[in-house]
């Protein structure tokens, strides 16, 4: 028999009634002969409000008790799912990461996934039942329960779906899919029918919060079908897979993504000899900061060019503290912070094969007058970096450059 695998995320179970339409999706489902996972997330903003009780009790909670008070809210999502399901008269069950297979390894809150055993989902669906299955959560090597970090019940829902060889993965959530760009700032922005799995990764790595990278790559890995759809609108989605060869060969731009999150750091005035780089580079991974972006000037006539980068603005000060460092061993001038920037990225294919992607991007942005302060490039992906007082008239005028709106 078919098997689907369907994930409601916090906002799709916030309160009863939610839970409860939520509940009747996967009955329909079950109806139309599928076999039935449901990846339940923590009930509204649950999780938080859990973080902010732990803080209260102990301003730096210990990492395993906090993993553990965290998993709670993934209970309650599933076992209140469950009763919805028995309440309208389906067979369902809810169980919890590690009663579902789920094994891992790392830290107890930023735990990443090494092996599912589904023994007891694939019985409990062979029984009839919806198995409900709590995400952001698995079993730890010592036997605690670990939590898989941010975006953790999208991983664990793309994750099951990959080893139960499920047919669809429905990702339920609050928007209606991936759209041309964030509609909340273009209003003509257009909802995606499909979109291919590197696409979709680029996007993620530049800003947007459809899904989290970590899930798109194991999707991609083990060729699950995403559908991001809406909890609360009964239309079609996005669909998130493998596009043919010959529609990745064709350049295009497929949508934007901005994201105001990082900060630029300059090291300005650096001395121009082999091993600088890798001195700076460093610096930041002993910092524990990653970064993104990384361009070096060419060196002017006194032997000094200039490395920039983007970074986390939730790693600003530990980035500036090892620069600053490494700025004065190597004799530097300064290091320069900027916050307020914001990358945009045009998301598509083939950009290395048509240079007219990069002339449209620059030409728009020039008739708005609006300087690019930051550009990298790829086969996928054009990011550059502008003000952030620029970032809305930006992202709209690329968009409209693009031919990006609605048809």
């Amino acid at each position: 028999m078919k098997v689907a695998v369907l994930k409601f995320g916090g906002t799709s179970v916030a309160d009863p009634e939610k839970i409860q339409r939520a509940a009747e999706r996967a009955i329909e489902m079950r109806r139309q002969g599928y076999r039935v996972a449901v990846v339940v997330s923590a009930p509204g903003e649950m999780t938080d409000e859990l973080i902010g009780l732990a803080k209260r009790v102990a301003p730096e909670p210990d990492e395993r008790e906090l993993a553990h008070l965290m998993s709670t809210g993934e209970i309650v999502g599933t076992s209140l799912f469950a009763m919805a399901c028995r309440a309208q008269g389906a067979l369902a069950v809810s169980l919890s990461g590690p009663q579902a297979g789920f094994r891992c390894e790392g830290s107890p809150t930023v735990s990443a996934i090494t092996s599912i055993r589904p023994r007891r989902v694939l019985a409990e669906m062979a029984a009839g039942r919806i198995v409900a299955v709590a995400g952001f959560q698995a079993l730890a090597p010592n036997g605690d329960t670990a939590t898989l970090g941010r975006g953790g019940s999208d991983l664990s829902a793309v994750a099951l779906a990959a080893v139960l060889k499920a047919e669809r993965c429905d990702i339920y959530t609050d928007v209606k899919g991936v759209y041309t760009a964030d509609p909340r700032v273009v209003p003509d922005a257009r909802k995606l029918a499909r979109i291919s799995y590197e696409e979709m990764l680029e996007l993620s790595g530049a800003g947007a919060q459809v899904m989290l990278a970590r899930s798109i790559e194991v999707a991609q890995r083990f060729r699950v079908r995403l559908h991001v759809r809406s909890a609360f609108q009964p239309v079609a989605g996005t669909w998130i897979e493998e596009l043919p060869e010959a529609a990745m060969e064709k350049a295009h731009v497929s949508s934007l993504a901005h994201d105001a999150s990082e900060v630029r750091l300059t090291v300005v005035g650096v001395p121009d000899r082999p091993g600088v780089a890798a001195l700076v580079i460093a610096a930041l991974a002993e910092s524990g900061v990653p970064v993104d972006m990384i361009v070096q000037s060419s060196p002017t006539t006194r032997g000094v060019n200039d490395i920039s980068f983007m970074c986390p603005r939730s790693g600003l000060r530990a980035a500036a503290k090892a620069l600053e460092a490494a700025a004065k061993r190597l004799g530097a001038r300064k290091v320069d912070v900027q916050e307020d920037v914001v990358k945009i990225t045009a998301v598509g294919t083939g950009f290395r094969r048509s240079p007219k992607v990069a002339a449209v991007m620059f030409d728009a942005l020039a008739k708005q007058r609006i300087n690019i302060e930051m550009i990298t490039t790829s086969d996928l992906k054009i990011c550059t970096v502008v003000s952030k007082e620029h970032a809305d008239i930006a992202l709209r005028a690329l968009h409209k450059a693009f031919g990006l709106g609605r048809r």
